[in-house]
């Protein structure tokens, strides 16, 4: 039996043995490669070169500022979302071509789109107007912006992968179409913490009307820590539940504060290695502080009246124009305290039906832009100005954008245009960008990005890098995955840069 084991090439005893081994070298394997212990192979000049970063958080202090991975053109981002699809054709994309064809077929035969056919080629019924030295042409829809155009940098070739508000919401805010991924305004204060620890370091402002289709998820965390969520207020609906009860007076509350806060920092001596108990502890405090903060930054009245003017926020005429402006100082006054990541919508889920309360133009564009227009150009405008006037545009990056554009035709029977993620347009102004500058273009009616195609990862990919963050490297291990805003796509958008 023994002479026949020598001669045997693998019997049963000695295949489990081998296996073994093997499996254990695989274990070591990877755990070596998890903490880059294993050299480098043959010709690798730059092993770790694209190595995933997780930023170092303490439970205790979540947005305790954190350095960037290079030197950033911004600190502070603040983006503007029109939500229910701003049409490109009615604003920032001047077709020429469009007004020629006004009224006749879209070359290519029947189309089809996701409200069903289209009718005829549609020049938009507001005049394009050359702007600024540069002579941009842009809508009378949107003067006072406009009025602006030497300070903003076009992306004209946007596109989207999805035809569908909630999925595309969630694209442009988050980079997937399914619920559960965390925002990009998420993924920049996990990254980078905040300056200011009084006031959160995320914060969205919902338009007057309500949230957007996607709701929380334009602001959620995702699968990252919850304390990375955006906080959700705006100028007339503030925080809830940060003012003490009745009949507990501010001494009073304070004291109790105080002895809480020795009784945790007690317990946390006894259990140091609890990070659950002092994130627990850190968001406590957190709302602590922002009972003095929150009321403060959030009280309008301290605002002289020509800022009010600017703004449009002491217009009695529109009220719905007024209370946007007042959510355009809002954001204004949290980017001056040193948040982070300011995330302004205007237009909210529909309300008293299509296209009402938001830009989703399908059935009467003209008559329902003509509301919106008002509502979202004058406000904006001014906090560009305000920004600029107070120094502030030197650090902050203002994004404007939408989660698809819309058709050059008016949907068949209608007079509307049906939802376009083939092409579309979104800008940027202040840090780090060109102004003026157009990048990219849709063909000659506005239908497809022609020319320098740009997706939402490149988009965001962009953002990350004016903030001084690589986006193939930030990262957040998720189910055995390396998970980032960009997916396992994107590309910076070198030429905008300044």
């Amino acid at each position: 039996m023994t002479e026949k084991r020598k001669h045997h090439g693998l019997d049963r005893r000695s295949f489990l043995g081998t296996m073994s081994s093997g499996l254990g070298g695989i274990a070591l394997a990877q755990l070596l490669s998890s903490q880059d212990l294993l050299g480098a192979k043959d010709g690798d000049e730059a092993p770790s070169a694209k190595k995933p970063l997780r930023p170092v958080i303490d439970s205790r202090k979540p947005f305790a500022p954190r350095s960037p991975h290079f030197k950033p053109r911004a600190r502070n981002v603040v983006v503007i979302f029109c939500a229910g699809a701003c049409s490109h054709i009615d604003t920032f994309d001047y077709k020429p071509e469009l007004i020629k064809r006004h009224g006749k077929p879209m070359p290519g035969g029947k189309l089809i789109t996701f409200q069903g056919e289209q009718g005829s080629l549609i020049k938009s019924p507001w005049e394009f107007k050359p702007r600024g030295k540069s002579g941009k042409m842009v809508s009378e829809l949107v003067p006072h912006l406009g009025e602006l155009a030497d300070e903003l940098c076009f992306i004209h070739s946007m596109t989207s992968k999805t035809n569908t508000h909630g999925p595309g919401e969630n694209f442009m805010s988050t980079g997937y179409t399914l619920d559960g991924f965390p925002s990009m305004g998420a993924w920049l204060t996990y990254a980078l913490g905040s300056p200011n620890a009084d006031l959160p370091a995320y914060v969205a402002i919902p338009d007057p009307r309500g949230t957007p289709q996607s709701s929380v998820n334009n602001w959620g965390p995702g699968f990252l820590p919850a304390a990375f969520q955006g906080v959700d207020f705006n100028s007339s609906n503030p925080i809830r539940n940060l003012k003490s009860p009745p009949g507990i007076s501010d001494s009073s509350d304070k004291a109790t504060r105080d002895f809480l806060q020795r009784l945790n920092a007690r317990h946390q001596e006894r259990f140091p290695g609890d990070s659950e108990l002092a994130a627990r502890i850190s968001s406590y405090e957190m709302a602590a502080r922002m009972q003095l903060s929150v009321p403060e930054v959030s009280n309008l009245d301290s605002e002289p009246n020509h800022i009010l003017k600017m703004y449009g926020a002491d217009d009695t005429s529109n009220k719905l124009k007024a209370s946007f402006a007042r959510n355009c100082i809002l954001a204004r006054r949290l980017i001056e305290k040193g948040v982070r990541f300011v995330q302004l919508f205007n237009g909210a889920y529909q309300a008293g039906g299509e296209g009402v309360s938001n830009w989703d133009g399908h059935k009467a564009l003209k008559n329902q832009y003509s509301k919106h227009g008002p509502v979202l150009d004058q406000p904006a405008a001014a906090l560009l100005r305000d920004l600029k006037d107070r120094g502030l545009l030197e650090d902050t990056l203002v994004v404007w954008c939408t989660e698809f554009g819309r058709m050059p035709t008016f949907q068949k029977g209608s007079s509307g245009r049906d939802h376009n993620p083939h092409g579309f347009t979104t800008w940027m102004a202040g840090a780090g960008v060109k102004a003026p500058y157009s990048y990219g273009a849709t063909d000659e009616f506005g239908h497809k990005a022609a020319e320098k195609i740009c997706s939402v990862y490149d988009f965001h990919a962009t953002i990350l890098h004016l903030l001084g963050i690589d986006h193939e490297r930030l990262s957040f291990l998720h189910n055995g995955l390396e998970r980032r805003l960009t997916d396992v796509h994107g590309s910076v958008i070198t030429e905008i840069l300044a």
